[in-house]
């Protein structure tokens, strides 16, 4: 059996993506702020409809799906909590809940960034706005020693 020394896309998007997010409390606050960034962007899209945030999660799924099943059955897991959490919320917090989280999270982001010293990753490829989550999720399959 003959074996690829070619790199998956998602091992290289990984790979660039790390590349300015080396710094300890940069990825802290990423660790933070990714997740809390993709709740309020559901939230968003849950405060316009519901099946508006659950076609933007199949979408994603099927990205994510396409660069590696362990992180899809991982993003559709998260997604599934963070939409639970969302229908459980009183109908009229959930809008101003999520532009606060949002507007915080980012700007958390950009401090972080502000101490690694390298500017966001999607500035220069938008599909790193769907690595992000991923690469959350890649330290922690890490940890539960996990194949993605």
């Amino acid at each position: 059996m003959e074996f690829s020394s070619t790199p998956r896309d998602i091992d290289l998007l990984l790979a660039r993506y790390a590349e300015s997010h080396r710094n300890p409390v940069n990825e802290l606050i990423h660790f933070v702020c990714i997740p809390a960034i993709v709740f309020s962007l559901l939230g968003i899209l849950w405060a316009i409809h519901p099946l508006v945030a659950l076609a933007v999660v199949a979408a994603a799924l099927v990205y994510y799906a396409r660069l590696s099943r362990p992180f899809a059955l991982g993003m559709a897991a998260m997604a599934a909590v963070m939409l639970g959490l969302l229908n459980m919320l009183p109908e009229g917090t959930v809008l101003v809940t999520s532009i606060g989280v949002f507007v915080l999270a980012w700007i958390g982001q950009f401090i972080g960034h502000h101490i690694e010293g390298k500017k966001p990753s999607f500035f220069d490829d938008l599909r790193f706005l769907l690595i992000g989550p991923l690469f959350v999720l890649s330290f922690l399959y890490r940890r539960m020693r996990l194949a993605y």
